[in-house]
């Protein structure tokens, strides 16, 4: 549906400008590693694949009511993407076992290693879940920054601004010399602080080194 209607609209609209694109691999199961600066990053990233990928997306965005409620679910629905609880605990254990079976179909996974869309441009701390994924999988991860679409679509904006974004596609990397030590914390800061910086060479992105959601909890409290 995205690929035969919305798609082709996009694309031409938007006209996105891409680097890298060969470094995603044509077969064979990949989690694509994305920074994450607009609600429109899962719209784009699946329309410049060739292969379908898929995002696990809150489960807010199913959960809507009234017509942009049902929109936004439609959307994501035909988008691929698969809800999941960012509660924490067992839902966390949960949304794991649901890129896992991603993964082991050999589809591609995409996912944001913040954890969050950043809150002003800037490129946040790694959570380690997408690094024991990546452990538990064995996949390669292909790191992947999107430009510009901070721009084009700010956090709390409705409607997107008409102008180019780009999309970087960094060169695999290989993270199997860490196979079965998923378990031990410091493993999975390294290698998720590993792919952030990935992510900031090719972004250009300024780091912070606390996360996107604890500046957002901040930012919340002050506001009151």
């Amino acid at each position: 549906m995205k690929h035969l209607v919305v798609g082709p609209i996009l694309l031409a609209i938007f006209r996105p400008w891409i680097v890298g694109l060969e470094n995603v691999p044509k077969s064979g199961a990949v989690v694509l590693a994305s920074n994450h600066l607009s609600f429109i990053d899962s719209i784009f990233l699946p329309l410049v694949v060739p292969r379908p990928v898929v995002f696990l997306a809150k489960s807010e965005y199913f959960t809507g009511k009234g017509l942009k409620g049902w929109a936004t679910r439609v959307f994501f629905q035909a988008a691929g993407q698969l809800p999941i609880d960012r509660s924490g605990g067992k839902a966390s254990e949960a949304s794991l076992n649901t890129g896992l079976k991603v993964l082991a179909d050999g589809s591609i996974l995409g996912i944001y290693p913040e954890g969050t869309r950043s809150p002003d441009g800037k490129l946040y701390r790694g959570r380690t879940g997408v690094a024991r994924m990546v452990l538990e999988s064995g996949v390669p991860v292909v790191p992947v920054a999107m430009i510009g679409t901070l721009e084009v679509m700010p956090i709390g904006k409705r409607l997107p601004k008409v102008r180019r974004i780009g999309i970087i596609f960094g060169e695999p990397i290989d993270f199997t010399r860490f196979e079965g030590m998923e378990g031990d914390r410091f493993v999975l800061r390294s290698v998720t602080d590993e792919l952030v910086y990935r992510l900031r060479g090719l972004s250009g992105q300024e780091y912070v080194d606390v996360y996107a959601s604890s500046v957002k909890e901040q930012r919340a409290a002050q506001s009151r």
